[in-house]
């Protein structure tokens, strides 16, 4: 299965930041070096609101299927929809960029057979 297609009701994305090591000499000099040329941790929040029960099962299936916060995958370009800039803005890395959770998506019984989801993700390059 893949990760549901459905429009999120409010999105959060913080696109994260290149490897970095910082060195501070003792005189206070600071020397950095960057590691790498992909940013890291990119962070996509994502929330549904006031939708079936139905549907918020499905972010709950998708998570057994990828075993949790272990397997990555692609979302749907759905989850980028109201979004007027670059569709490659909202995402990790340049190219084949995917997502893994960061922790299991939280379910909010809204009233009988209405949910709200709320699901966090961490970018992979």
């Amino acid at each position: 299965m893949t990760f549901p297609a459905l429009a999120p009701t409010a999105r959060a994305y913080v696109p994260g930041d290149w490897p970095v090591k910082t060195y501070t000499a003792m005189s206070g000099a600071e020397v950095r070096i960057r590691y790498g040329n992909k940013r890291l941790n990119a962070r996509l929040s994502l929330s549904y609101d006031n939708i079936t029960d139905a549907q918020a099962e499905q972010f709950l299936t998708h998570y057994s299927e990828v075993t949790g916060t272990f397997t990555t995958f692609t979302v749907p370009a759905a989850v980028s929809t109201g979004w007027t800039g670059t569709a490659t803005a909202l995402s990790p890395g340049s190219t084949g960029a995917a997502y893994r959770y960061e922790n299991a998506p939280q379910i909010t019984s809204v009233r009988p057979g209405v949910s709200s989801v709320k699901v966090e993700l961490i970018g992979v390059s």
